[in-house]
C-alpha cells in the first residue's frame, strides 16, 4: 500500500479519497501506519480502509492535513470531541492545538459609523473594536481633493485638473475620520473632497452616497447592522452600529520532515482569512 499514490477511506459512512503523503504527514501517527500496512485495526474492504469513527470531525481532520492548519467555522463548538479524534489517530500535534481553544474561538467585532451633513459637507467617523479592520478599511478608502468651478453635491470634477489623494485622520488605531463635499474657497472656485472606497472605482462627492457604499461595503465583508440611532439631534449625527463573528487568529503547524524525522511539529500563530 505505501507504493499506492491514492488512498480511499470510509469514516463513519463518509467517503474520503487523497493521497498517501497526506496521510505520511505524521509518520508516528496512525493514519501514516494504516497506509503502510502496520495498524490492524483499519480493515481493508474493497480496496478502501475502513474506519469506524466520526465521519463529519474526520474531515476537519483531513483539511488539517492538507493545510496544516486549524480552520474550523464560525458556530463550531466540538473542540474537546475533535481533540478526542485527533488523540486516536496518533495526531498529537493537533490535539495541543485544540487544546488552546481560547485562541481558536472566534470574537464578536463590533464597528460603528458616525454620519452628519453640515451644509455642503459631510463628515464620516468610524469607530472598531479590532484595529485590523480598521486598518484595512483604511487602505480601501480615499479621498481625493481639487477646485472646481461652480457649487452643488452634484458638480463633476474637471479631467484636466488630477485630484490629489489625502491622508485619512487617525485619531487612535480604533478609528478614523474623513469627509466629503465642497467648501467655499474664493470668486466662483470650491475646494472638492471625493471619496473612493475600493473595489468600487467611483469618486463619490455627495455625502448621502458616500454613506450607501460605506454601508454596502460593510455589510459585503460579512457584518450586520444591529442598530440605527440619533447621537445628536442639533448636528444630526446619525450613527449605525455593525456587528460580525470575527475569525481569531488561528494556529498552523511547521513540519520538520528531514530524512529520520519523527514528524516534530512546532505551533505558531497565523492569520486565517477564511470563513469570516
Amino acid at each position: 500500500m505505501s507504493s499506492r499514490e491514492v488512498v480511499v477511506l470510509s469514516v463513519g459512512g463518509v467517503r474520503f479519497v487523497t493521497r498517501a503523503s497526506t496521510l505520511q504527514q505524521f509518520p508516528e501517527s496512525r493514519l501514516a501506519q494504516m497506509v503502510n500496512d502496520n495498524d490492524q485495526e483499519f480493515k481493508l474492504v474493497n480496496g478502501e480502509f475502513f474506519v469506524d469513527r466520526d465521519g463529519t470531525l474526520f474531515s476537519y481532520i483531513m483539511d488539517f492535513l492538507r493545510t496544516l492548519q486549524v480552520s474550523l467555522p464560525t458556530d463550531f463548538s466540538d473542540y474537546h470531541r475533535l481533540q478526542r479524534e485527533a488523540e486516536f489517530y496518533g495526531l498529537y500535534s493537533l490535539a495541543n492545538l485544540l487544546s488552546q481553544e481560547h485562541l481558536l474561538k472566534p470574537r464578536l467585532e463590533i464597528l460603528e459609523v458616525r454620519f452628519s451633513l453640515q451644509e455642503m459637507q459631510a463628515f464620516f467617523r468610524i469607530f472598531g473594536s479590532c484595529s485590523t479592520t480598521i486598518e484595512a478599511l483604511a487602505e480601501q478608502i480615499t479621498v481625493f481633493t481639487g477646485q472646481q468651478s461652480g457649487q452643488g453635491w452634484n458638480s463633476p470634477f474637471s479631467s484636466q485638473k488630477p485630484l490629489i489623494p489625502l491622508p485619512l485622520e487617525r485619531p487612535s488605531h480604533h478609528d478614523m475620520v474623513f469627509l466629503c463635499g465642497t467648501e467655499y474657497s474664493a470668486g466662483d472656485q470650491f475646494v472638492a473632497r471625493y471619496v473612493s472606497i475600493k473595489p468600487d472605482k467611483r469618486k463619490l462627492i455627495n455625502g448621502t452616497n458616500v454613506l450607501g457604499l460605506l454601508l454596502d461595503t460593510l455589510l459585503k465583508d460579512g457584518f450586520h447592522l444591529i442598530s440605527t440611532r440619533t447621537v445628536a439631534s442639533e448636528e444630526k449625527v446619525e450613527c449605525y452600529t455593525f456587528e460580525r463573528m470575527k475569525r481569531a487568529a488561528g494556529l498552523a503547524i511547521m513540519v520538520n520532515q528531514t530524512p529520520g524525522s519523527s514528524g516534530v511539529a512546532q505551533a505558531r500563530r497565523s492569520q486565517v482569512q477564511k470563513g469570516k
